[in-house]
């Protein structure tokens, strides 16, 4: 159901009026040195804007969506737009051959909805499907390339659903941009040419080679035209017939066809399984964090959660004082640990595994579980805690394995906005794609390839029908008034959630801009070594974070945060320098 977002009337004191209102006015730009210029990544503008803005992973599909804005289109209009756009210009990460969880906010109403877009495991999924034949865990790459670890996708039906709930532009119209970019073409980015040349599995598709690949064998460079006539008849189905077309039919039939016909790695997808698939709404998961209220998603997705036990343990220390630097990763780290540790053990979808989401961001609980936290110390692997809530229970913990994503905000003329993470999970999925031009996700080995350890379960294990577990954590921040002040979201895998939180710090404990703020450098801890970002100024903290018992990890940590802040003017909005995203709007 819709969650009504309340104002803390108890903090509506004077001197928090005064407080906020120079914390709502342009964030400070003074707290560190760009980080573009010590790593290297591209230098981006700070985008401003005083009605709406679009903000996504790629300049083509932003502009998509600031084109529904300017025909007046709402938030949810626009995130479809550029949602099929980035199935093009982006397709090694998003699609609709995948997933995404989607929050929005209706600003006349005052409500906060959450809309669970998660892929399933088919009906003859067994928790075995990732063992070898000696019963071991399979290698990664192993179960990913094939249709044995394509879920039914669950894309089309979220946005058919987002648009009957809060669209406003007719559902066709907001297929036309993509539409004419795949049958005019587009210019393949330096981002997408890179990741095939790296790409070892894709060109093994007679498909995807014929399309992302020149006749020799090389994957096409960039700068390359690139036309999709298979997709724009895929998307013009869609507009038509609506997502029914998508589930049902030859669309669906090619889908099955694909998954199932791999010749060494097939899967059991069903038509029926593509009938079946249904969108969930999920209840908001909210909490506070100093005089804000943080609002994400609740399970199957682990990110909110995980980000609120992170911004919970930080919130007994004054972040703000510390700034960026290796005391401030200590406890970003230590912190980290902690929320990963219950995260192993806790978190699945709700049908199947009972979550103590409640437990889990408990204030008492979060405080308690930061006395654990020394100020010198690193505290080596963290434990799961006891949260409140807990039923009994005997569950094995495991991590689990994430890889790529896409992330997009919007805020549109009336206030309504949208943060909506979406994936198709490997970079190039599945390396699946279908007649209908799109790729396949892999979003199954999401899921835990142990179904047990020590003879128990694990909350993530596969069984049929179940979503798996993700990490994705789309955000929406309300001041303490309960008005809308921050919109992000990030790609990036299980690091999603220390890229959010860095940034939700960025954004409300050191003022800086979104654009700063997403730029920053990354840092963290998924309960094991501190993971700092390798050629960025994370660097310089090394020494630091060894001498308090940290084993710190250099990585490149290519995050790709899209954050628009609502200011007194209007909207500033930051896109990720790590890669090609833009915030624009009018």
């Amino acid at each position: 159901m819709p969650l009504k977002v309340p104002a803390f009337r108890a903090r509506r004191i004077l001197v928090l009026g005064l407080w906020l209102a120079a914390v709502t006015a342009a964030p400070a730009q003074t707290m560190a040195p760009a980080p573009e210029a010590a790593t290297g990544r591209t230098a981006k503008t700070l985008g401003t804007a005083q009605r709406y803005m679009a903000a996504a992973a790629n300049p083509l599909a932003a502009a998509a969506g600031r084109e529904i804005l300017r025909a007046g289109g709402s938030a949810a209009d626009a995130a479809i737009a550029i949602q099929l756009v980035l199935n093009l210009v982006e397709p090694q990460s998003s699609g609709i051959g995948g997933g995404a969880f989607l929050l929005h906010w209706d600003e006349a109403g005052r409500t906060l909805a959450t809309l669970d877009g998660r892929e399933t495991a088919p009906k003859a999924a067994t928790p075995e499907r990732f063992l070898g034949a000696d019963g071991k865990p399979m290698k990664f790459v192993d179960a990913v390339v094939g249709g044995r670890s394509v879920g039914v996708p669950g894309t089309v039906r979220l946005l058919e659903e987002a648009h009957k709930r809060w669209g406003k532009l007719p559902w066709a119209e907001l297929f036309a941009p993509a539409i004419k970019l795949a049958e005019e073409g587009f210019a393949i980015s330096p981002r997408l040419a890179g990741l095939l040349a790296l790409e070892k599995n894709l060109s093994r598709d007679a498909r995807a080679s014929l399309y992302f690949y020149e006749a020799d064998g090389k994957p096409r460079a960039a700068g390359t035209t690139l036309r999709n006539p298979a997709f724009a008849a895929t998307l013009r189905a869609i507009a038509q017939r609506g997502a029914g077309a998508f589930y049902e039919g030859e669309i669906a039939q090619d889908i099955v066809a694909t998954v199932t016909g791999h010749k060494n790695n097939p899967g059991d997808m069903t038509l029926d399984d593509l009938a079946a698939y249904k969108v969930e709404e999920r209840a908001p998961l909210c909490g506070r964090y100093r005089a804000y209220t943080l609002c994400g998603m609740g399970p199957p997705s682990s990110g909110a959660i995980a980000v609120q036990q992170i911004l919970g343990v930080l919130a007994t220390r004054d972040m703000a004082r510390l700034g960026p630097g290796a005391e401030a990763a200590h406890w970003v780290a230590e912190a980290g640990k902690l929320a990963f540790a219950d995260r192993a053990l806790y978190l699945g979808d709700p049908a199947f595994v009972s979550v103590p989401a409640a437990g889990l961001i408990d204030e008492d609980y979060i405080r308690e579980r930061a006395r654990l936290v020394s100020p010198d110390r690193a505290m080596g692997k963290a434990s799961a805690g006891s949260p409140p809530n807990k039923r009994a229970l005997l569950l094995a913990p495991s991590d689990g394995i994430e890889n790529g994503t896409s992330h997009i905000s919007v805020v549109d003329a009336a206030g309504n906005a949208v943060s909506m993470t979406t994936t198709i999970e490997d970079g190039f999925g599945s390396r699946l794609m279908t007649k209908g031009g799109f790729l396949l996700n892999n979003e199954l080995t999401d899921f835990s390839f142990a179904p047990s350890e020590d003879g128990k379960p694990v909350a993530n294990r596969v069984e049929p029908g179940k979503r798996p577990r993700s990490s994705m954590a789309p955000t929406i921040v309300f001041d303490a008034f309960g008005r809308l002040y921050a919109v992000t979201g990030s790609p990036g895998g299980s690091q999603i959630i220390g890229y959010v939180a860095k940034t939700l710090v960025a954004l409300l404990d050191w003022k800086l801009d979104p654009q700063r703020a997403v730029d920053l450098a990354n840092f963290g801890s998924r309960n094991g070594p501190t993971e700092l970002e390798k050629g960025s100024e994370a660097e310089g903290w090394k020494a630091a974070l060894e001498a308090r018992g940290h084993e710190v990890r250099l990585l490149e940590m290519t995050s790709g945060i899209q954050a628009i802040v609502k200011t007194p003017e209007g909207y500033l909005g930051g896109a990720d320098g790590r890669r090609e995203g833009v915030a624009i709007g009018d």
